[in-house]
C-alpha cells in the first residue's frame, strides 16, 4: 500500500465524508475517490458502503482500520523523533574537558563528528581545575568529560567510558622517590597539595583524602588553582600530588617522580551534562566519545574501558 492511500483511508474513516476528507488532504474529492477506489482494489472487496447520504465503513473496512491505525501512530512518532532529533544535531555543543587526556578523547570525538555529523560545530574549552561544575552551569558548557563520581543533584552524566591507574607525583629529592611503588598508607609521609576553589567536598577527598585506610592522618600541603602550579610545588618540594597516570606521559619534567600505587582505586572518567537537557547532539557525541576512549587506551596498560 501507497502511504496516500493508507492517510486517505484512515481519513476517510475518521470524517466518513468526502469533501471534509479532501479539505484536510488538502486534494479534491475526485482525487480521494482514486486513492479509496485504488486501495479497494489492492485489497479486493468494498471498504466502504456509499450512498447520497452517507458513508460507512464495511465490517472489512472496520478491521482494516484497527489494523493500520497503530502501525500508523507508529510511523508518525517516528518520523516526529527524527526530525527532532536531526534539528537538534544542527547545531553547536560546547564540550568541557578536564585533563589533558579527556581532551585528546574529546578533540578525536570531534574529528569523527565532522564527517558523521557536518551540521553540528563542537567547541571545546578547559574545564577550570578550582570550578570544575560552574561553567557546565551556567550553560557555558553544554557537556563536559570529567572524572567520576558527580554527586551533585542538578546535574546528570553517563557511565565510566574508561578508567585510569593513579600515581604520586612526589619531587626527585623525596624519600618516597626511589621506590618502585607506593600504598595508600603512605601517604602518610608526604603533605598532599588542596585544590582552592569552589570544589565539592567529594571531589576533594578523592584528591586529598584527609587520612590513610588505616586511619593515620594525611598532611595538607599548599592549595594550587592549575597544574602548572601544582608540579612547581612539587618539584620545590612544598608537598606532593595524588594524580592520575596520564600525567607523567603530559606533565613529564626534570625534578619530579611519578610512583604507581599498589592499591589506589582507579579514576573513572565519564560525560556529565545538566539534569533534563540530554539532546540529540548531546547523545551524537556521547557515542562519538566512547568510540575516541576505545582509541586512545588501545594498547595502554595504565588505563582500560571499564566493565
Amino acid at each position: 500500500m501507497e502511504r496516500d492511500e493508507i492517510e486517505c483511508f484512515l481519513l476517510l474513516a475518521d470524517e466518513l465524508h468526502f469533501g471534509r476528507t479532501a479539505d484536510r488532504m488538502r486534494l479534491s474529492r475526485a482525487r480521494v475517490s482514486q486513492l479509496v477506489q485504488r486501495l479497494e482494489r489492492r485489497v479486493g472487496a468494498p471498504l466502504f458502503v456509499r450512498t447520497s447520504r452517507r458513508v460507512a465503513l464495511t465490517s472489512l473496512g472496520r478491521q482494516l482500520r484497527a489494523d493500520l491505525e497503530p502501525h500508523h501512530r507508529a510511523m508518525d512518532a517516528a518520523l516526529a523523533r527524527a526530525v527532532a532529533t536531526a534539528r537538534g544535531i544542527d547545531a553547536v555543543l560546547h564540550v568541557g574537558f578536564s585533563t589533558p587526556l579527556t581532551g585528546e578523547i574529546v578533540l578525536k570525538a570531534t574529528e569523527t563528528l565532522r564527517v558523521s555529523h557536518p551540521g553540528l560545530a563542537v567547541e571545546i574549552c578547559e574545564v577550570p581545575l578550582t570550578d570544575p561544575y560552574g561553567q557546565l552551569r551556567r550553560g557555558e558548557f553544554d557537556v563536559q568529560l570529567q572524572e567520576l563520581p558527580v554527586r551533585e543533584d542538578d546535574l546528570g552524566g553517563g557511565p565510566a567510558l574508561l578508567a585510569e591507574e593513579r600515581v604520586l607525583a612526589v619531587a626527585s629529592s623525596h624519600p618516597l622517590a626511589v621506590r618502585d611503588a607506593v600504598s595508600m598508607e603512605d601517604l602518610a609521609d608526604v603533605a598532599l597539595l588542596t585544590i582552592d576553589g569552589d570544589v565539592p567536598d567529594h571531589w576533594s577527598e578523592q584528591q586529598a583524602p584527609p587520612h590513610t585506610p588505616g586511619g593515620r592522618p594525611i598532611a595538607r600541603g599548599p592549595g594550587v588553582t592549575n597544574m602548572q602550579e601544582a608540579l612547581m610545588l612539587v618539584a620545590g618540594g612544598r608537598g606532593a600530588l595524588l594524580t592520575a597516570a596520564h600525567t607523567r606521559t603530559y606533565y613529564a619534567r626534570p625534578g619530579i617522580a611519578y610512583i604507581p600505587f599498589v592499591d589506589a582505586d582507579p579514576v573513572g572518567y565519564g560525560l556529565v551534562w545538566r539534569a533534563g537537557n540530554h539532546t540529540g547532539a548531546l547523545e551524537a557525541f556521547g557515542a562519538a566519545a566512547r568510540a575516541a576512549a576505545r582509541e586512545v587506551t588501545q594498547g595502554d596498560p595504565r588505563t582500560a574501558l571499564p566493565v
